[in-house]
């Protein structure tokens, strides 16, 4: 039922209901409500009712907007990984220009640590930053060079990690060659009288 505000215009309230598959005005069922208020709980409580982990959106501003993209938009890490544990597409895409991922929710909300969750497990980032094919406009997601410094600082160390660990290996060989060589020419000091 509509309600008055001060000014005289009339505000819609939202209807949501008991069962999974209704709906509200947003086009948004329990479980994107769930994830958008962090509420780990529920949403633990509706996937295991069964309620589809990928449901899309279909209102008019969500559409194809899942509970993943409202997780990450709020900044809720723990609901995002009990999504994605649960089989959520991390790259889901809305309907639209370029398609926003979850990736760009967190990153358009500048919640920090959602968008290095995203990358750690694996989001999709175009090599360019720029290319509005995949990604937003810059201006409608500042928090996206996040993601691409996260991206540029998991790339460093695996490189590092992986030079390391050659280097350690190396390392280890060359120390029991030297071992053998150091055994080698002890037994052979000792041997001479």
């Amino acid at each position: 039922m509509p309600q008055d505000d001060q000014l005289g215009l009339t505000r819609r309230s939202r209807r949501v209901y008991r069962s999974g598959g209704d709906r509200d005005d947003r086009g948004w069922t329990l479980l994107h409500i769930g994830a958008r208020k962090g509420d780990l709980k529920e949403v633990k409580r509706l996937l295991d009712q069964g309620m589809d982990v990928n449901v899309a959106a279909w209102g008019g501003k969500s559409q194809g907007v899942t509970p993943l993209h409202l997780a990450a938009e709020g900044g809720h890490v723990k609901v995002m990984d009990e999504l994605l544990d649960r089989g959520a597409n991390i790259d889901a895409r809305t309907k639209g220009a370029c398609g926003w991922t979850p990736l760009h929710n967190a990153a358009k909300e500048r919640k920090k640590q959602a968008v290095k969750y995203l990358v750690e497990n694996g989001a999709f980032l175009p090599d360019d930053m720029n290319d509005t094919r995949f990604n937003p406009p810059l201006h409608y997601c500042p928090g996206l060079e996040w993601a691409y410094d996260e991206l540029r600082r998991i790339q460093q160390e695996s490189t590092s990690s992986s030079e390391a660990s050659y280097s350690s290996e190396n390392i280890a060989l060359l120390a029991s060659a030297s071992f053998i060589s150091l055994d080698g020419l002890l037994l052979e000091f000792r041997s001479s009288p």
